[in-house]
């Protein structure tokens, strides 16, 4: 699953190893919630830092106009959307990349548990601007 030419691609391989074990154990079926508490056990098993329900601010025009929790902020730079769906749909696409903008993070994952095998997907946010310190 590692591919170099991936920014971040040895993180978000562990992170997908995570929720493929997840998955394996407790199948598809419940809610998103019990996925997230699951994958948490995991990740810190694993030895990855991140926080959970880690609310971020939303900006439009330099202005905070309010906030949204991410599932999960894995090692301060990658957004960790989860759902339970039965499929996943471009609204779920959209939300995760929309969120990758307003917080300005380069890469994020989008996982489904609620379809028979684990569905994922890197997302990478093309408007990401680097701030260089």
């Amino acid at each position: 699953m590692i591919n170099e030419q991936y920014r971040y691609s040895e993180l978000t391989s562990k992170i997908i190893g995570c929720a493929i074990t997840v998955h394996k154990a407790l199948g598809n079926g419940f809610q998103e919630v019990i996925y997230q508490r699951a994958l948490e056990i995991e990740m810190k098993l694993q030895g990855i830092t991140f926080l959970r329900e880690f609310e971020m601010p939303i900006f439009y025009r330099e202005q905070r106009i309010g906030t949204r929790r991410v599932d999960f902020f894995v090692e301060d730079c990658i957004s960790v959307e989860l759902k339970a769906a039965i499929k996943l749909e471009d609204v779920h696409f959209a939300q995760a990349i929309n969120y990758l903008e307003a917080y300005n993070l380069e890469i994020g994952l989008l996982i489904n548990f609620g379809e028979t095998s684990l569905n994922f997907r890197r997302l990478t946010n093309k408007k990401f601007k680097s701030i260089k310190s």
